[in-house]
């Protein structure tokens, strides 16, 4: 068979021909040879599919998080973190007047441990709702971000722990007890330095708890002990989110931390302004209801609220003026909502949920704390929505609450008001841009040099 080609020529509209003059015998062969081209076609189409499958899913294999009963020990050699290498760059390390770009590029990765740590105790109810309950809901907010939450450890800024300790309540009192507290955390700690290698490359200085409880990180629900007991060792370098804070020395705020709100549900205070609004009507002029001791006890050589509530009870309990209520209510947010001032008072430690639920439903909190540290500063302009009575002038307070009303109160609702101020102490399920959890992550992006400056002289 003979078979004669022409070169190609292109045509007056475009397209190219290619002609074959083939022996009339060799049709046959023609049609054979196009078979086999077409099967090599559908070959190489086949092969593709099956390697794009593979690499395809190879990628999801390797994004998901690792259970700590498949994890292997990584030698330290073959560590190249995010951290480590952009610690060298000294331009990377300066901030920049805001943290917009270094908060979106922050990643964080969240240890897959045993339920026995955490979502075991979420068969309560309760867990995920009580006042200490921030501990579950970061881990939530956390877990459902794909702009923050990286499953590639190597490529993390920081590691969280997700330890609840506030979750097992006594039966006794309904209370949370977190005398279990401190061993939970420790047998966390010894899996996570057993299994990976970046707890021990930091000493655990990129490594982020929760303590949302009365003294945070000291682990007790009184003071003097709390104190006496001091925070454990093995948390010393680490980064802790608690509830407790002051602005003087004190034992259980030793340590890198970040002043966090109590947990108070968003979709509680969106079904009570519902019913009634922010700018409502106000018909109670200074609210109060909780724990009033008439005859405070001493316990472990201290009174409960340093007899400040049963000084409020005692002056203003006659007060027409005064709402006090000394019995729970579970409908109490629609009285919230309903004043003008409310007070929050220390219990044991100086925070309380209400400085949250007031400022989320528009009453004036009236904070008697002295010392307190409160939360999220930067975003919350607390001497400008909220009024500080010393816990010397509690007997003053009518007096103090008059000047107010009849000056700026006015002036302090307006900025009490502003949806960004309530925002920023609510938790929600997913980080929404300002939340408490986003300002979570604008403290941690502030803390970055300070990680990766001790992980770069640990590592030396």
């Amino acid at each position: 068979m003979v078979e004669f080609k022409r070169p190609l020529i292109k045509n007056n509209r475009g397209f190219y021909v290619k002609m074959k003059l083939v022996h009339r015998h060799g049709r046959l062969q023609a049609q054979q040879e196009k078979s086999s081209n077409l099967f090599f076609k559908y070959y190489k189409w086949l092969l593709w599919v099956s390697l794009s499958l593979y690499f395809f899913s190879s990628y999801f294999i390797t994004h998901k998080p690792i259970p700590m009963y498949k994890t292997e020990y990584f030698s330290k050699s073959t560590i190249v973190s995010r951290v480590l290498f952009e610690s060298t760059n000294s331009t990377f390390l300066q901030h920049p007047k805001n943290n917009q770009g270094l908060l979106k590029d922050l990643k964080i990765y969240i240890y897959e441990l045993p339920p026995k740590y955490n979502t075991k105790w979420l068969a309560n109810e309760r867990c995920s709702n009580h006042l200490f309950a921030s501990e579950v809901a970061i881990h939530r907010a956390l877990s459902n971000s794909d702009d923050v939450r990286t499953f590639d450890p190597y490529e993390a800024d920081f590691f969280f722990v997700p330890v609840y300790v506030s979750c097992n309540f006594s039966t006794v009192n309904g209370f949370p007890a977190i005398g279990h507290a401190r061993s939970l955390l420790s047998s966390a700690i010894n899996l996570i330095s057993t299994n990976f290698p970046f707890w021990n490359r930091s000493q655990g200085a990129d490594h982020v708890f929760v303590a949302s409880h009365d003294f945070g990180s000291c682990f007790h629900t009184l003071e003097g002990r709390a104190m006496e007991d001091g925070i454990p060792k093995f948390l010393k370098n680490s980064i802790i989110l608690q509830t407790f804070g002051v602005k003087y020395d004190h034992p259980c705020q030793d340590v890198e931390n970040v002043v966090i709100p109590p947990y108070v549900s968003p979709e509680s205070v969106r079904l009570t302004l519902q019913k009634a609004p922010l700018n409502g009507r106000r018909d109670i002029w200074v609210f109060f209801r909780g724990k009033m001791e008439v005859h405070p006890k001493n316990v472990s050589g201290r009174f409960y609220s340093k007899k400040v509530r049963t000084e409020i009870w005692r002056k203003f309990n006659a007060d027409r003026r005064f709402y006090l209520q000394r019995h729970r209510f579970a409908g109490y947010q629609s009285e919230i909502v309903r004043s003008v001032f409310c007070l929050c008072p220390l219990g044991w430690a100086p925070w309380s949920p209400r400085l949250v639920e007031s400022v989320a439903l528009g009453c004036v909190p009236v904070i008697i704390a002295d010392g307190i540290q409160l939360p999220f500063p930067t975003a919350v302009p607390w001497p400008e929505i909220s009024l500080t009575v010393a816990e010397k002038d509690v007997a003053k307070l009518g007096r103090i609450l008059e000047h107010v009303a009849a000056s700026n109160l006015s002036i302090i609702q307006k900025n009490l008001w502003d949806p960004a101020v309530t925002r920023a102490l609510l938790f929600n399920n997913e980080i929404k841009e300002g939340d408490a959890t986003w300002q979570v992550l604008d403290a941690l992006a502030q803390k970055l040099d300070r990680s990766r400056r001790t992980v770069r002289i640990l590592e030396q």
